[in-house]
């Protein structure tokens, strides 16, 4: 009975239909590859900004922020008190961020213990 049900279909598809069929095979064969076998680099999972370069734009986020606030307190869009609390808010902001920026680059700057000076001496 297996025989001639698969006769059966041999006859039905024609020659055309097994190259249709055969490209669709391999198709959902590379696409199964492709989804289960091919694995993502490290590097591509891995951040690509540093903890410095976050503050350098949260730093220029906040002068970006104070440069807008004082022009629209020029054009009358705030009264002077709000003007005065939020320059202060940004400004205390910013203060924040820029000894943040210090730290940062002074763990970065800061030699090794037991290293020897630029000029070779030993001291």
């Amino acid at each position: 009975m297996a025989t001639t049900f698969s006769v059966l279909v041999a006859l039905e598809i024609g020659s055309g239909d097994w190259a249709v069929l055969g490209a669709c095979a391999a198709l959902a064969a590379a696409v199964l590859l492709f989804i289960f076998y091919i694995q993502p680099d490290a590097s591509d999972l891995a951040p690509h900004r540093t903890k410095l370069d976050h503050l350098l734009e949260r730093r220029d986020t906040i002068y970006d922020n104070l440069r807008d606030l004082r022009f629209e307190y020029r054009s009358g869009k705030y009264s002077e008190g709000d003007f005065e609390a939020m320059k202060t808010a940004l400004e205390n902001e910013a203060a924040l961020v820029l000894a943040e920026i210090d730290q940062v680059t002074d763990a970065q700057v800061r030699r090794p213990r037991g290293t020897r000076p630029a000029d070779g001496s030993m001291q």
